[in-house]
C-alpha cells in the first residue's frame, strides 16, 4: 500500500498506518492483531452493532443536554449513529467476536467508525481526530464496562423479540395441524409402547402449547434484561460522569430502541452481575430441549414409512441417501435437533464464563455474547424453517392410524369400566399371544356387543372424561365388572 493510502494514527503503543478507505482506527488494528481466534467480526450480529450505535447517540444527547458536548458534535454524532443503525458501515465493525479486555476492543471500534462517520459529516477527512475524537468526544462520559454491557442487552432484547415471532409462528402452524388432525383417533405411548387411544390432532396441540409456554417464559427473562449499567463507568461508580448523566442518558436510551430499560439502581453491583445473561441463557436451554423433543417425536411418528410408526407423513424436501434409491429422510427435524445441542452446549459456556468473573467486573462478557447471540440466531432459524420447510406440508395416514388403534392391545384399557380389569388383563394376554383384536375376543368371550363397543370405543368416548356408559347388568353376568 502506498503512503497516500494510509494515514497515521497514534495510541500509547506508538504509530500504525491505517487505511485511508477504513473507518475504524488505531485501537481496531491492535485487536485485529491480537485476536485472531474465530474469524467472526462482530458485524456477524447487526443487533449488536445497532445496540452499540444506540448507546453511543444516547450518550452524546446526555452529555449535549448537560452543556459537555458542543452542538454541532452532538448532531454530527447522532447522525453518524443513525447512518450505522440503518446498515451504514456495519462492515467496518471488524473485530472478532471473542476478545481479551472485557469488550474493549468492540467499543473502541464503535468509537473509531462514529467518529470517522461523523468527521465526515462535518466535512472534515477521517483520522482529523483534533476536531472530533473516538474517545473524548464519542466515549465522553462512558467506560466500556458500562457501554458493552448495555449494549449487550439491547441487542439481546432485540434478537428474543424476534425469536418469540419466530416461535409465535411455529406455534401457529402446529395449531393449524392441530385443528386439522382433532378427529384422526390414533394410539397414544408411554415408554414406547401402547398405552390409550388420543387424537393426533391432540398430539399436535401438546406441541403448540409447549411452544407458548416458551414464549411467556422468554418475555418474562426479558424484563431483568431491561435494567442497565449505563452510567456505571469503570466498575459503578460513575466516576468522570455529572450526577444527572445515567438518567438522561437511560432516557434517551429508551426513546431511540423503543426499548423500556432502566438505570439498575446498584450500579457496581450490575457492572460485575451477569446473573440476566444466565437467567436467560437458561429459558433459551429450556426452549432447545422442547424443541428439540418435538422433532424427536415427528421423527418417529414419520419412522419407516413401512416398516416404522409411519402414523404421518413429513414433506419430502431432498433425496435422503446416495445410495439408497427413492430413500427420503427427516431432515428438518435432524437439523433442528442439532441447533438444541448447539444451544444446551452454548448454556453450559455461559453458566462458566459467568461464574468466572472477578470483583467489579466479568472479563468474559464478550464469550457470553457470542454464545447468546448463536443461541437466539439459530433458534429463531431453526423455527421458520421448521414451520415453513415441515409442519405446514405435514399429512396425517390415516389409513394407518385406524390399523394400528384396531390392532392395539391398549384399546383394552378402555374396557376396564365394563368388562373389570381381570377380565381386561385375560383379553389383553390373548390379543397379545394369538395376533387378533381386541374387540374380536372381547365379542368372542360375550363380554360386550359389536354395538356396546361401538359405542365405548367412539372417539369422543377414548379421548376425554366423560362417564361411563351404563348397559343392562344381564349383558354382563359373569364377566368380572
Amino acid at each position: 500500500m502506498s503512503p497516500s493510502n494510509e494515514r497515521i494514527e497514534h495510541d500509547l503503543l506508538g504509530d500504525l498506518p491505517v487505511p485511508n478507505d477504513a473507518y475504524y482506527g488505531v485501537h481496531t488494528l491492535r485487536a485485529l492483531a491480537n485476536f485472531p481466534i474465530t474469524g467472526i467480526p462482530i458485524s456477524t450480529y447487526p443487533n449488536l452493532i445497532n445496540a452499540l450505535a444506540s448507546v453511543k447517540e444516547a450518550a452524546a444527547m446526555a452529555n449535549h443536554d448537560l452543556g459537555l458536548l458542543a452542538e454541532h458534535k452532538m448532531k454530527a454524532i447522532v447522525h453518524a449513529c443513525r447512518e450505522i443503525r440503518n446498515g451504514t458501515a456495519h462492515d467496518q465493525f471488524v473485530v472478532d467476536v471473542i476478545q481479551g479486555g472485557a469488550g474493549t476492543s468492540s467499543n473502541m471500534n464503535a468509537n473509531e467508525v462514529i467518529a470517522n462517520l461523523a468527521l465526515e459529516q462535518l466535512g472534515h477527512a477521517r483520522g482529523e481526530y483534533a476536531l472530533l475524537h473516538p474517545n473524548e468526544d464519542v466515549n465522553l462520559g462512558q467506560s466500556t464496562n458500562d457501554v458493552y454491557p448495555t449494549a449487550l442487552k439491547i441487542a439481546t432484547y432485540m434478537g428474543i423479540v424476534q425469536l418469540v415471532h419466530a416461535m409465535g409462528l411455529l406455534r401457529r402452524s402446529f395449531e393449524r395441524k392441530a385443528e386439522e388432525f382433532r378427529d384422526d383417533l390414533k394410539m397414544g405411548r408411554t415408554q414406547l409402547q401402547d398405552a390409550v387411544p388420543m387424537t393426533l390432532g391432540q398430539e399436535f396441540s401438546t406441541f403448540a402449547v409447549m411452544l407458548g409456554e416458551d414464549e411467556e417464559r422468554l418475555m418474562e427473562a426479558l424484563k431483568l434484561i431491561c435494567e442497565i449499567n449505563l452510567g456505571a463507568t469503570a466498575i459503578g461508580t460513575g466516576i468522570n460522569t455529572s450526577p444527572e448523566y445515567a438518567a438522561l442518558a437511560c432516557r434517551h436510551l429508551a426513546s431511540i430502541t423503543g426499548i423500556p430499560v432502566i438505570t439498575s439502581p446498584n450500579l457496581v453491583e450490575a457492572t460485575q452481575d451477569v446473573g440476566s445473561f444466565v437467567q436467560l441463557s437458561g429459558v433459551l436451554k429450556r426452549v432447545a430441549i422442547k424443541l428439540s423433543k418435538t422433532c424427536n417425536d415427528l421423527r418417529l411418528l414419520s419412522s419407516g414409512p413401512r416398516a416404522g410408526f409411519g402414523e404421518i407423513n413429513l414433506p419430502a424436501v431432498q433425496a435422503g441417501s446416495s445410495i439408497m434409491p427413492g430413500k427420503v429422510n427427516p431432515v428438518i427435524p435432524e437439523v433442528v435437533n442439532q441447533i438444541a445441542f448447539e444451544v444446551i452446549g452454548n448454556d453450559v459456556t455461559v453458566s462458566f464464563a459467568a461464574e468466572a468473573g472477578q470483583l467489579q467486573l466479568n472479563a468474559f462478557e464478550p464469550l457470553i455474547a457470542h454464545s447468546l447471540f448463536k443461541s437466539v440466531a439459530h433458534l429463531r432459524a431453526g423455527c421458520l424453517t421448521l414451520a415453513s420447510k415441515c409442519v405446514d406440508g405435514i399429512t396425517a395416514n390415516r389409513d394407518r392410524l385406524h390399523a394400528l388403534v384396531e390392532n392395539s392391545i391398549g384399546i383394552v384399557t378402555a374396557l376396564n369400566p365394563y368388562i373389570g380389569y381381570t377380565n381386561a388383563t385375560q383379553v389383553a394376554r390373548e390379543a397379545l399371544a394369538s395376533g387378533r383384536s381386541v374387540a374380536e375376543i372381547v365379542m368372542e368371550k360375550g363380554l360386550l356387543s359389536r354395538a356396546q363397543l361401538d359405542e365405548i370405543l367412539q372417539p369422543s368416548m377414548l379421548t376425554q372424561p366423560r362417564q361411563a356408559v351404563v348397559f343392562s347388568p344381564s349383558l354382563n353376568e359373569g364377566n368380572g365388572g
